[in-house]
Formats: C-alpha cells, sequence, structure tokens
C-alpha cells in the first residue's frame, strides 16, 4: 500500500469515529483525534445558526470557515460540495440555488453518506444527492458545475494539486469555487506540529498558504482571492505543555502558526470554433478550438 493510501485510510478511519459521534464532542476536541483541553473550545468553526438553509442534524461541528456565504451561488446553479460529510453546507448551497438548481456532495467515508441522504430525504430535496467518491478523482463529468464549496478537507488529501486538477476539471468554463481550507504561514516549533495538527481540523498534511495560492494558479485558476483569513487559536493550556512562556507569547502574535482561509478562485471561459471561409475563428464563449 502506497503513502498517500495509507493516509487516506486514516482519514477515513478516523471520519467515520467522528460520524458517530455527537457535534459537541467533535467540537472540543479536533475531529474527535485526541484528548481535549481543559475547557471546551471550538477553535475552528464559525457558526452557521443564523444561516439560511443551515440544518442542525447535518452540523457535525467539523468546518473551519463558511464558504457558501461567499460562493456567489445563484438560482439554478449546479453546486459541488467537496468532503459533504452530513450534507450541512451542501444543504445550505441548496438554499442558494433553490429547487431549480443542483447540488452534489462528494464524500469517501460511507457512514458520512448514509447520514447526509438521510437529512435529505427528512428534508425532501429530491434535488441534491450525495455520492460516494473521492475528490482527487470525482465521479462527477468534466464541466459539471458552475460553483465548488469545501469546508476544511483540502487540509486531509496528500495530492492537493490532483484535487485542484479535478476542481478544474468539473467545473464549467467560467465556474468558480470558494473553499475554506488550513494552512500554515511560516515554520512552526516542532514539538508543537504534530499535536497542533490534529487540534488544527485534524490536519494530516496542511501546507504553506503561499504553496497552497501557488498550486491553485499552476492549474490555471484566475483571479484567486483569499475572501476571509482568521488564525486557528490553540488553546494555552495544550500551548504550554510543548512551548515555553516566551515561546506562547511569540506564537500568538499569529506571525507563524496555523490558519483558516478562505479562497476564491475561477476557471477561464472556453472558446467557440466558427468555420468561415474555410478559415477557423476562435471567439469567446464555447469549446476550444
Amino acid at each position: 500500500m502506497n503513502k498517500e493510501q495509507e493516509l487516506k485510510n486514516i482519514v477515513k478511519e478516523r471520519y467515520t469515529t467522528i460520524a458517530e459521534q455527537g457535534k459537541a464532542e467533535n467540537a472540543s476536541s479536533c475531529c474527535g483525534a485526541t484528548t481535549s483541553s481543559n475547557k471546551v473550545y471550538n477553535i475552528m468553526m464559525d457558526d452557521y445558526s443564523a444561516t439560511k438553509g443551515y440544518v442542525e442534524d447535518a452540523d457535525l461541528g467539523l468546518g473551519c470557515g463558511l464558504p457558501t456565504q461567499f460562493a456567489k451561488i445563484k438560482s439554478g446553479d449546479t453546486v459541488i460540495d467537496l468532503g459533504s460529510g452530513a450534507g450541512n453546507d451542501a444543504f445550505v448551497a441548496r438554499h442558494e440555488t433553490g429547487a431549480a438548481g443542483k447540488v452534489i456532495g462528494i464524500d469517501f467515508t460511507p457512514i458520512m453518506i448514509e447520514k447526509a441522504r438521510a437529512n435529505a430525504d427528512k428534508l425532501g430535496y429530491n434535488n441534491v444527492e450525495f455520492r460516494e467518491g473521492d475528490i482527487d478523482n470525482m465521479p462527477v463529468s468534466d464541466n459539471t458545475a458552475d460553483v465548488i464549496v469545501s469546508n476544511c478537507v483540502l487540509n486531509l488529501v496528500p495530492n492537493k494539486t490532483k484535487v485542484i486538477s479535478e476542481i478544474h476539471r468539473v467545473l464549467k468554463p467560467s465556474g468558480h469555487f470558494s473553499i475554506s481550507d488550513v494552512v500554515l504561514v511560516g515554520e512552526l516549533p516542532q514539538a508543537l506540529k504534530e499535536d497542533a495538527e490534529m487540534y488544527a481540523g485534524c490536519v494530516a498534511g496542511a501546507i504553506q498558504k503561499s504553496e497552497y495560492i501557488q498550486t491553485i494558479e499552476n492549474q490555471g485558476f484566475k483571479n484567486v482571492t483569499i475572501q476571509k483569513e482568521k488564525p486557528i487559536v490553540i488553546p494555552d493550556d495544550i500551548l504550554k505543555k510543548y512551548l515555553s512562556t516566551e515561546e506562547v507569547e511569540a506564537f500568538n502574535t499569529k506571525t507563524t502558526g496555523i490558519f483558516s482561509i478562505t479562497v476564491y478562485a475561477e476557471k477561464q471561459g472556453g472558446f467557440k470554433s466558427i468555420t468561415t471561409n474555410n478559415s477557423n475563428t476562435c471567439t469567446p464563449g464555447g469549446g476550444c478550438c
């Protein structure tokens, strides 16, 4: 078994456990992966409770942002939610796209798919579906989505370049994405890094923010924009297990550390081949000539 598959198996096992826990357990110990602090902290997730389309039963407390808030979803859009979990972001997206649109959630954990489908059935949503599969090899045809959203998932995937490439493939020309994720800024103390990764959204592979943005640009996306950025606040009682008082103070300045970012980017539009007097001319609006 290769390293990437081993990491995927670890994440799948972890998220199977998460699906069987309650939201409070997931909030107090990141993804249920480690012993919680002596206080209950929800160190990552933004508050969804006032968001239109929010479904409490579908909220497992696992996100690190509100990507749907920034995703510019319009009525009738086809939206794909990567790492859809129990369906929370998919249902918020469904509120925006309406009955005329379609939402596809993708997750590779079977129990999450079961939970999401059960929630969709309870809500009577016949235009929201959930597909089991890897987000670096999506069970979706080319040029399907107007919008892609994702909430704190890409950091868990070993091959981020492959995921970004897949996002580019399944977006329609001129489609766009809004993704919330965890990134690093600067080098963390090694003693802290392994524990901090567990607390920062069960990070199996967060990378430097600059590398994250460059990976998106390298796949041909344009207008790459950070829509929101916030530090992931790790409780001091955890930091003090690994760092001196001076190091804790330095870490809390956030010149280095772990951050949640929401990133927006657009796929370029295509071109249409027009034949006039035996000559081909490319014009905006269609397939590439």
